[in-house]
């Protein structure tokens, strides 16, 4: 095990612009996964992260031991310990758990070829079930969205070149492990991907005179949910199918874009559960 304590040491500084830049994690394929939980997600779903990354205290968990030790019994390790203030550096939240990991981001083959050699006969009702986020900007937002959608059979997650990035550390801690159980498109031509869809396409408005609970959700759909403030674009106005409301009998007047995708999503689950 290697122990960093500069700020000078090369891999803490490959750390730092991976935390803070899109498109370092980009250029690399790397992000990192911060906390016990999103750690062991992704090497269940997709093997062992390239790196794990402790800290001084983090060392002193029960926890962060306990997963050390599966892991030193089953497979080779690559391990750095980083003091506790340059740890906190790196960390994405304000109290840190202890434990990250520098992790190859996975292309959507790589998450197919893997989900298709655990359970080849999972994904076979909810195929066509795609989602499309064009210019969605709080991480955290995105992350509630693909944690919903693969919770609800998703398949496919979309986004436009404007949406915040899948992969930021932000993101993934907000979706729990949901992106190492979905085939993630970024930087998408979302228009395109609406043309070469067979299904219906299908966005919530508060001006729609169809409501959520009167439409059919059943076949190959694509729901497409738009920017926290405007909304979609005239572009991808143009190319749905439909579009649908929200009941809201209360006194607010719109939902959180996170919210209204998770009761769509779950629309469908029943819908598909009493077909």
């Amino acid at each position: 095990m290697k122990f960093i304590s500069s700020r000078d040491n090369p891999f803490f500084k490959k750390m730092i612009k991976l935390a803070g830049s899109a498109q370092q994690r980009r250029a690399a394929g790397l992000t990192l996964l911060d906390g016990v939980h999103l750690v062991s997600a992704y090497r269940v779903a997709l093997g062992q992260p390239e790196v794990l990354i402790m800290s001084e205290s983090g060392g002193e968990s029960a926890e962060i031991k306990r997963l050390l030790e599966e892991w030193k019994s089953r497979e080779s390790l690559s391990l750095v310990m980083l003091s506790d203030s340059l740890f906190r550096e790196v960390s994405p939240v304000k109290t840190p758990t202890g434990i990250m990991a520098l992790a190859r981001i996975p292309s959507a083959e790589t998450i197919l070829i893997r989900k298709t050699a655990r359970n080849q006969n999972k994904r076979g009702g909810n195929e066509g079930f795609c989602v499309l986020l064009e210019a969605i900007q709080d991480a955290g937002n995105v992350g509630s969205i693909l944690r919903s959608a693969a919770a609800a059979g998703a398949t496919d997650i979309y986004l436009s070149n404007d949406c915040t990035d899948a992969w930021s550390p932000k993101t993934l801690r907000a979706a729990m492990g949901a992106h190492f159980f979905l085939h993630i498109h970024e930087q998408s031509n979302l228009p395109e991907v609406v043309r070469a869809f067979s299904g219906k396409v299908i966005a919530t408005s508060l001006r729609a005179k169809n409501s959520l609970y009167q439409t059919e959700l059943t076949g190959p759909i694509a729901l497409v949910f738009g920017n926290e403030g405007v909304g979609l674009s005239d572009a991808m106005l143009q190319v749905i199918t439909d579009e649908i409301s929200i009941p809201m009998p209360g006194g607010t007047e719109s939902l959180n874009v996170a919210a209204a995708a998770a009761v769509c999503f779950f629309e469908r689950v029943r819908q598909m559960e009493t077909a």
